[in-house]
This record gives C-alpha cells, sequence and structure tokens, in this order.
C-alpha cells in the first residue's frame, strides 16, 4: 500500500518556488496560484478544488517560519500524528486576510475575508473647492481676498471626543476595542476564520454612552469659517492656490483637509493676456504712420511714449520688454507687451483732403488742388500737403 506521505507533492513545488523563497515570494506565489484554482473561477472542477487545497496547505506551512524549518528537516513527516494540528489548512481555521483584498474585488466576498473588515482608524478630512474673482491688475499684481466657507470643524462643547462634557469614550466591548469582530465558518474547504466591521462600534472600537448635544456624538459641527488668501503675482485663470490643513476636519482624529480656491479673472477690454505676455491695440493715424510721431502706449504699469518711425506700415508690430505679466516662480522677471500699431483711414475726408492725396499718389491732373483752393500749392512739400490735408 503506497504510504499517502509518498502521494503529496513537495510544498515548494507546489508553489512553483525555490527553497530559498522570501517570505514575500512565496506570498505572491500563493496568491497566484490561489486565485488560479479558486473554486469561484473553477466551478464544478473536483482537480482544481484538490490543488486549491493543496496550494493553501503549502503555503500554511511555508508561511510559518517554525514550521518551515520543521518541513525542511523532515518533510512531510514533521506532521505526521497530528503534527500539524489536525489536519492542517482545514483543521486549525486558516486566516484568509492575505486574500482578501483579491478575493473580495474578484469573487465579491466583501467584509467576509480577513481583510475585508479593518478598524476604521483615523482619516483625514474633505478638501474644500471655492471660487473667487479677480481683476485683470489683481491677477497680474496679486492682492489679498478674504473668503467665507462652510465645512466641518471640531466641536468646541466636546473637543471632537463626541461625548458629553465630564465623559468620555469608552473601547467598545463587543470587539475590545479593534473595531473588527471575527467568527469561524465552516465551508466546503473546512473552517474559514472571517472578519468583519464590528456591528456595534462601526469599526470605530470605541462607545459613547453619553453623547455630546451639540455635534450629537459626531465630535463634528458645521461651520463658517474667514481665511485671508494671498493671491500672487502673475497667477492666470483657472490656476488653484493651496492652503495646506485649512479643509474640513477628519474623522476619528485625522488631520484637516486642504481649501483650494481656484481663480476666474474678469476680461480687461484692452489687454490680452497669453502666458506672461501681454497683447493689445494701439491705433495712429495715417500721417503719424507716414510721417512718424511721438505717441503714448497705455501699459498696465501707465502709460510709456513711443516714437513711430515714418513709413510705418498697417499691423506693425511692437514689443516693450518688461512690462508684461510677471512669472509666479520669480515675481522679478516679467513678460512683455506685445503692441500692434493699427493705421485708423479716416472715413470723413473733405475734397481738398482727396485731391491732396489724389495728387500725392499721380491720380489727379497737375494743379487741380490749386484750382480747388483758388490758388497754387505746388511748391510746397509731401510734409506740408499732409499737414494742410489733416487740418482739413
Amino acid at each position: 500500500m503506497v504510504s499517502k506521505l509518498a502521494e503529496k507533492r513537495d510544498y515548494y513545488e507546489v508553489l512553483g518556488v525555490s527553497k530559498n523563497a522570501t517570505e514575500a515570494e512565496l506570498k505572491k506565489a500563493y496568491r497566484k496560484m490561489a486565485v488560479k484554482y479558486h473554486p469561484d473561477q473553477n466551478p464544478g472542477d473536483k482537480e482544481a478544488e484538490a490543488k486549491f487545497k493543496e496550494v493553501n496547505e503549502a503555503y500554511e506551512v511555508l508561511s510559518d517560519s517554525q514550521k518551515r524549518a520543521q518541513y525542511d528537516q523532515f518533510g512531510h513527516a514533521a506532521f505526521e500524528q497530528g503534527g500539524m494540528g489536525g489536519g492542517g489548512f482545514y483543521g486549525q481555521g486558516f486566516d484568509m486576510g492575505d486574500l482578501g483584498d483579491i478575493f473580495s474585488s474578484m469573487f465579491g466576498f466583501g467584509g467576509g475575508f480577513g481583510g475585508g473588515g479593518r478598524k476604521s482608524g483615523p482619516r483625514r478630512g474633505k478638501d474644500i473647492n471655492v471660487n473667487i474673482q479677480l481683476s485683470f491688475e489683481e491677477a497680474i499684481f496679486g492682492c489679498k481676498k478674504e473668503i467665507s466657507v462652510a465645512m466641518y470643524d471640531e466641536c468646541e462643547t466636546c473637543h471632537g471626543t463626541g461625548a458629553k462634557e465630564g465623559t468620555h469614550a469608552e473601547s467598545c466591548p463587543k470587539c475590545n476595542g479593534t473595531g473588527q469582530e471575527r467568527f469561524v465558518q465552516q465551508s466546503m474547504f473546512g473552517a474559514v476564520t472571517s472578519v468583519r466591521t464590528c456591528s456595534q462600534c462601526h469599526g470605530t472600537g470605541k462607545i459613547i454612552k453619553e453623547p455630546c448635544g451639540t455635534c450629537r456624538g459626531t465630535g463634528r459641527v458645521r461651520k463658517t469659517k474667514k481665511y485671508e488668501v494671498n493671491v500672487p503675482k502673475g497667477i492666470d485663470n483657472g490656476q488653484t492656490i493651496r492652503l495646506s490643513g485649512k479643509g474640513e476636519i477628519g474623522e476619528n482624529g485625522g488631520g484637516y483637509g486642504d481649501l483650494l480656491v481656484t481663480v476666474y479673472v474678469q476680461p480687461n477690454r484692452v489687454f490680452v493676456r497669453k502666458g506672461y505676455d501681454i497683447y493689445c491695440d494701439v491705433p495712429i493715424t495715417f500721417v503719424q504712420a507716414a510721417l512718424g510721431a511721438e505717441i503714448t502706449i497705455k501699459t498696465i504699469d501707465g502709460e510709456q511714449k513711443y516714437t513711430v518711425k515714418p513709413g510705418t506700415q498697417p499691423d506693425t508690430v511692437v514689443t516693450l520688454r518688461g512690462v508684461g505679466v510677471p512669472n509666479l516662480r520669480n515675481p522679478k522677471v516679467r513678460g512683455n507687451q506685445i503692441v500692434t500699431l493699427k493705421v485708423k483711414i479716416p472715413t470723413d475726408m473733405s475734397e481738398r483732403q482727396k485731391e491732396l492725396l489724389r495728387q500725392f499718389y499721380g491720380d489727379a491732373p497737375a494743379g487741380a488742388a490749386s484750382a480747388a483752393k483758388g490758388g497754387t500749392d505746388d511748391k510746397k512739400t509731401f510734409s506740408e500737403k499732409m499737414k494742410d490735408f489733416f487740418k482739413e
């Protein structure tokens, strides 16, 4: 008769690892094999069911350093005659915590296995999002804005404990303050230790017998808080300022979340921002474009003088350096102002002005302008003629 021990495969072979495998390598191999042969993945497959049992038995031994040492020395014989405590994995009530996260997501076990019902520890508070409006100039040069935000904050009566003044929260008697309930379930594979959230304290590990009358035992109340927001120079439309620790208070002693302030910049009638540069159009007269002139250009810093060169063409682009938007990271560095010179063509010229233009461009008979005026201006320079044209 063949011995049952002889029929058993080597545990390392079952998991597909070497005898020098680390604890992490063992756990990784176990999870992979357990998922592969799990009955829910292989309904009605007796061979997969047997391999699933074999995988769990191998891991139950090799994951225990003491049992692994015995197995390495004596093999399967180390656990003969009840050496494994009454049948190994299935006789011991193996804790499925290592597979809880996998099975809960793949097979819908919820909190039935070891990893599904953890204590509700400290949780960080929520981030709060608010919007503010800025003028074009406020976004360029920075400013301070006061905002009011409604959020949950610590109850001032109980200081966040949730217990009535003069009392305190007690450890939950049902779970002994762990926030978890453990129980053994009998399944087709044997006894399985399962964990779920404590039904009495709901995972907090604490019981409040006399709740605070202000917050009703939650430790938090809703209130409106005011903050002063320092808007940095150069902030752009849609960007967000983060105020760390100014959001909602957390639960079970968790810290505060953050306050996220998103800015929306109102458009300007003169300027258009693109990155750190500012764009604008500046109208000039036909005479200024032709003869040149000194003009005044409006910038976000004030007015600036600029000399238009004679013969300037329509839509000439001029760059005023260093009068654009301050860089967010280094406000001393600024962009430029890009100016497009728009030549304004008159639409209500007099007959004499029209004749002067025709004469200048050679489209009028000689002396036509003089006849219209009752005299002669053939000897006048172009500059004088243009001045006469502009005076009309």
